[in-house]
């Protein structure tokens, strides 16, 4: 499913997200996008969500691919603008 055709060209990445994007994710796809829109590594994901880093790594490029973003900052950008994340939301600190 290519998500990234959807968009206009010359639009800000994500423009046209919706929470129908997020359907095409697994639950713990949501839960490694939250981590990611938190600023974590891979290995930090990894521990947190208690998978290996090399999970986690596979994981952040399935987020990629189904979201048709092109890095984690796209990544951070679709986890608010489908509602993921709300920006009054605190996202779990990293200190």
């Amino acid at each position: 499913m290519e998500l990234a055709g959807n968009r206009r060209r010359g639009a800000a990445p994500g423009a046209c997200s919706s929470p129908q994007l997020l359907a095409a994710l697994s639950a713990r796809e949501r839960e490694v996008l939250i981590e990611v829109a938190g600023g974590w590594s891979n290995p930090e994901i990894g521990e947190r969500l208690y998978i290996s880093a090399a999970t986690a790594k596979a994981h952040v490029s399935s987020l990629l691919t189904k979201l048709g973003a092109h890095g984690r900052a796209q990544l951070v950008m679709i986890a608010y603008e489908t509602g993921l994340l709300t920006p009054a939301e605190p996202v779990r600190s990293r200190r």
